[in-house]
This record gives structure tokens, sequence and C-alpha cells, in this order.
């Protein structure tokens, strides 16, 4: 079963949709949907080598923008949602803490947990929550979604042939691998 996926991934890079697929998984990956585009992207970068590096920017563009929509999630939803509660709790001075350290910290946040495992659409919608400044939350998801996903593109053009041998040799230990760094993201970002 995991190979026929793997080949039916493999097989969607040979379409001309292909980049299409990348870029709405990236935006809805930045914002509700639970899968990485790496999951998109490696294969496709695999199938076609000399295309990782404009796979690599369409993954950074829908990652931005749906980071931008998932900002705009937290943003509304806890306006309408939340903050009635919190008023209803009295805890007014414990999400100002929050937002200030989100204001303080929100950069190296953003730019540190754009670049792990953890869902990039917890990082979105706290953002949003916290109202922190939105053109350097855009430029920082910029930064940390494009360095994670152009350097996955240049090792896997770099890499190429012998990459996709490799991981189509051992895919199952690889699949294992991705999903043990997503559950370690989880369990990072709930203790962290």
């Amino acid at each position: 079963m995991l190979r026929k996926g793997y080949d039916r991934v493999i097989a969607l890079a040979e379409r001309p949709s292909a980049p299409y697929w990348l870029f709405a998984i990236a935006f809805a990956e930045a914002s509700f949907f639970p899968i990485p585009p790496d999951a998109l992207l490696i294969p496709l970068a695999l199938a076609k080598p000399a295309r990782a590096l404009r796979f690599a920017a369409v993954a950074t563009l829908g990652s931005v923008l749906g980071g931008a929509f998932g900002y705009l999630i937290g943003y509304l939803l806890f306006a309408k949602l939340a903050q009635p509660i919190i008023h209803f709790y009295h805890y007014e001075a414990a999400f100002a803490a929050f937002q200030h350290k989100f204001a303080e910290y929100g950069v190296a946040i953003i730019l540190i947990k754009g670049l792990t495992p953890i869902p990039y659409k917890i990082v979105t919608i706290a953002a949003g929550a916290a109202a922190f400044n939105f053109p350097v939350f855009m430029a920082a998801s910029l930064v940390t979604r494009g360095g994670r996903f152009f350097v996955e593109a240049v090792l896997l053009r770099w890499f190429g042939v012998p990459a996709r041998d490799f991981i189509e040799a051992r895919l199952g230990l690889i699949t294992g691998l991705l999903a043990l760094g997503i559950i370690a993201g989880f369990v990072i970002l709930k203790y962290a």
C-alpha cells in the first residue's frame, strides 16, 4: 500500500497539474491541513530533480500565503470565540502576557518552528491570535519556509537519482522516520 501511494505521487510529478497540487497542499498545511507539503515536495523533486527549485518556490509561495490565511483565522476566530471566554474568566492579564511574549519572541518562534516538523499552522494561528505584527510575520514566514523548502530542493537536486534509489529501497523506514519526526514535533510543541 505504501509503495502504491509513493508510485502515485511520483506519477503525479509527470502531470502539468503537479505544481498546483503542491501549492494547494502547502497553503492548506499552513492554515488547517495536517499533512506537510514535504510529503509531496520530496517525491516531486525526486521525480524531476531539474525542477526541484521550481517546486520549492511553489511550496514556499503556497505556505506563506497559507500562513497569512492561518494568521487571519487566529486573528478573527480569537476575537469572536476566545476573547469572550477570556473576559468571562478574567484572564485578560494572562492573555496580555502571552501577547507580550509573542511580541518579544515572535520572530524567533516563527523562524525556529517554521523549520521544524511542528505543524506550521499552529504558529500562524498563534501569531494571529496574538495580533503579531503582520508584515514582520510575513517576512519571517518567507525566510523560514523558503529556507526549509529550498534546502530540501537543493539537496534533492544535488543527489537526485541516488537519493531516489536510496528512498525507494528503504521506503518503509523513511516513511516511519518522517512519521516519527511529525510526532516528535507535536511532543516538542506540547512540552516546549
